[in-house]
């Protein structure tokens, strides 16, 4: 419940203002909610106490909560690069005067400060499916390629569902949407994918790899009885 320097939140606010979004078109805001003092009740069904709080708020529209799961997303892995811890809320449950901001509506919630011990953990501890269950290899992917898939592979999602799959050719990547057992919060798919995208992005960026997310309409058009088509990871030339 340690308080952070007003020149840290002020860079964490920064940052969020800089960030990629994926579709351009919606506009996000972001608020810093203080919880020092214990001023604000546990946030969210799992009742995580942290000293502050990340609300995202989001114009509405299609594909607006993949959009917003990508933004997040880089905030928490720009907290993780301040030294800070941050968790995932579900179940968001604000006083009403947090539950829109300048028209737009609430869309996730993550606690954060700094941790009691170490703020990150080791990649074995992960509890995420392997490569081998989440692709489908058509060619020999080359060592780029693997790079992109495990920093997907280790994206977080709702209660852990892990929701993507992955046909793997050469220089592009075809992800889809898997029907998984946790139907309830089949909903958050999206924020999901927002989520594991931005991971894929941020590791294409360290790689100084050109990559685009781009929907193709030859696959698009064909029908999947057990996934959806999403989109496509292609190796710009």
């Amino acid at each position: 419940m340690e308080a952070l320097a007003v020149n840290m939140l002020e860079q964490i606010e920064q940052h969020f203002r800089e960030a990629d979004s994926l579709f351009g078109q919606f506009g996000a805001e972001m608020a810093v909610l203080d919880n020092t003092k214990g001023q604000m009740k546990k946030l969210g069904v799992f009742g995580v106490k942290a000293p502050y709080y990340l609300a995202f708020y989001s114009d509405e529209g299609e594909r607006y909560l993949m959009n917003m799961g990508y933004q997040m997303e880089q905030m928490a892995l720009h907290l993780c690069c301040m030294g800070l811890g941050s968790c995932f809320l579900g179940g968001m449950k604000l006083p009403r005067q947090f539950q829109r901001r300048d028209n737009k509506r609430l869309v996730g919630l993550m606690a954060f400060g700094r941790a009691k011990g170490s703020h990150v953990r080791k990649k074995i501890e992960a509890k995420r499916l392997s490569l081998d269950e989440l692709c489908i290899y058509k060619e020999v992917p080359r060592q780029w390629m693997n790079q992109l898939l495990e920093a997907a592979r280790l994206a977080p999602s709702t209660m852990n569902s892990q929701p993507w799959r992955f046909v793997v050719y050469d220089n592009r990547i075809h992800i889809f949407s898997k029907k998984h057992g946790v139907e309830k919060f089949g909903k958050w798919d999206e924020l999901n994918f927002g989520i594991m995208f931005a991971n894929m992005m941020v590791a294409a960026e360290e790689l100084w790899l050109d990559v685009d997310l781009i929907r193709l309409g030859e696959i698009t058009q064909k029908n999947f009885s057990n996934s959806q088509y999403v989109l496509s990871a292609i190796l710009r030339a």
